[in-house]
């Protein structure tokens, strides 16, 4: 892939340099490869890597390095996780520690990614209320970013958290949970990297279930207006894709739980769309290989809810990525406004996701106290076109007070984002006590969390 030039902070693409010799935590071996995100528009300026694969290595870690940055699995396309120091990986981190069927909740190390452990409390019974898109980004990274699903009555990822254990900057392990410390929790479970480096998550569970998932092509745009809420309550969750160049959604995704007792009422017409008559990628020209099983048919959660299967290369590999939430309630004017842009999004656009997500009460989620709709970009990585795209989007979309997803790309200016979390300064006095040094932030969270 070429290298190129990325904007400053979160919209600029960081230089190809090859970096400094990278040191692994557990081996001391060096190497001198680069580290790029996943979708390889970005490389990393760390000069060292550390993989600890255990609490008391990531103790040691942050006791010799005066600068460290988290990093998961790579899957922010921003500077969020960057750093000039230090990163730690949290890759090793991977096991189930423990499935607690009394009080059903499961207990995994932080850097385990979600399509690594749901089979397993799958077949212990059990499952997880929602999962993204991708099954392969880690549990600590999605709910420090305040990654989600869809479903008008779900929570994103982070709603599934109960309890956490993180090790902080100063060393001290560290166990948070809704029942003990529930406002230090909703600080901390979405904290963009600032609180510590998560080493365990402790997760509610529920009760297994299947999913089946059918697909509708051509929407009219009309029944955005006329029944908004009512299509997206259509399944347990349910994703609208756009490309913005008709007059109707190109597809709608909905997954529905099984229940043999219940007949399945979707017939072969979803407000005006029909029905697909084979799999079909979000991106219609692409094979849909690598997504999850469609035309109805049941099957466990975990191989219903993401979009794309574990063992592929998700979406469409080499891409940009930029999301904003908007209220519920403004949710048809700011997809119509959208659509005011079409042929200047038209060269850079790969499709666009719609999805609704549930309030919560985390104080840098964008869906704080506030039932929410995502408008999700897949653009080309074209770096100079989607930079001028993205500021028009978003002046579009200010009159709805919208918030871009913390590891997607955005240009909002850092004092209009500030001015978006009622809670800011709140959270800004929790990171500063427990890290009084700065040791975990980065050139991202000064300028748009401390300005």
């Amino acid at each position: 892939m070429k290298k190129r030039t990325f904007l400053k902070l979160s919209t600029a693409a960081l230089t190809g340099a090859a970096l400094s010799p990278i040191l692994s935590c557990t081996s001391g071996l060096k190497t001198d490869s680069e580290i790029k995100n996943w979708a390889g528009n970005l490389t990393y300026h760390a000069k060292y890597l550390l993989e600890p694969a255990t609490v008391g290595e990531v103790q040691h870690a942050l006791a010799n390095h005066a600068s460290v940055r988290v990093l998961g699995t790579r899957h922010c396309f921003n500077t969020i996780a960057d750093t000039e120091a230090t990163l730690l990986s949290t890759a090793k981190l991977n096991k189930i520690i423990a499935i607690d069927r009394a009080n059903m909740t499961v207990t995994v190390e932080g850097g385990i990614r979600y399509g690594e452990f749901c089979k397993e409390i799958h077949a212990a019974g059990f499952a997880i209320h929602n999962l993204a898109s991708l099954p392969h980004i880690s549990v600590a990274g999605a709910c420090a970013t305040a990654t989600h699903g869809s479903g008008v009555y779900n929570g994103n990822l982070a709603t599934q958290v109960v309890a956490l254990e993180l090790v902080t900057a100063t060393g001290e392990v560290l166990n948070i949970s809704r029942a003990s410390n529930a406002d230090l929790f909703d600080a901390a479970v979405v904290s963009l990297g600032s609180f510590g480096v998560v080493t365990k998550v402790t997760m509610d569970l529920v009760p297994a279930f299947e999913v089946r998932q059918d697909v509708f092509l051509n929407l009219p745009m009309e029944q955005l207006q006329a029944n908004f809420v009512e299509l997206m309550s259509g399944g347990y969750s349910v994703s609208l894709f756009t490309d913005w160049q008709s007059d109707a959604i190109n597809q709608v995704w909905v997954k529905s739980v099984v229940n043999p007792d219940v007949p399945f009422e979707i017939g072969d017409n979803y407000y005006g769309a029909s029905r697909a008559d084979r799999n079909v990628h979000p991106i219609i020209a692409l094979s849909a290989e690598h997504c999850t099983e469609q035309m109805g048919i049941p099957g466990p959660w975990y191989e219903r809810l993401p979009h794309f299967k574990m063992g592929f290369t998700p979406s469409s590999g080499e891409e940009l990525q930029a999301e904003y939430f908007v209220p519920l309630a403004s949710a048809v004017d700011a997809i119509e406004a959208v659509a005011t842009l079409r042929e200047e999004i038209k060269p850079y656009i790969l499709i666009t996701e719609i999805r609704s997500i549930a309030a919560d009460a985390f104080w840098m989620s964008p869906c704080y106290q506030q039932a929410s709709v995502a408008i999700h970009f897949t653009l080309k990585q074209d770096i100079a076109g989607v930079n001028a795209i993205l500021p028009k989007i978003e002046a579009t979309l200010a009159p709805f007070q919208a918030k871009p997803h913390w590891g997607k790309l955005f240009t909002l200016d850092a004092a209009t984002l500030r001015a978006r979390y009622p809670r800011i300064e709140d959270f800004k006095n929790q990171v500063v006590k427990l890290d009084p040094d700065k040791k975990l932030r980065n050139e991202f969270i000064d300028h748009y969390i401390f300005g």
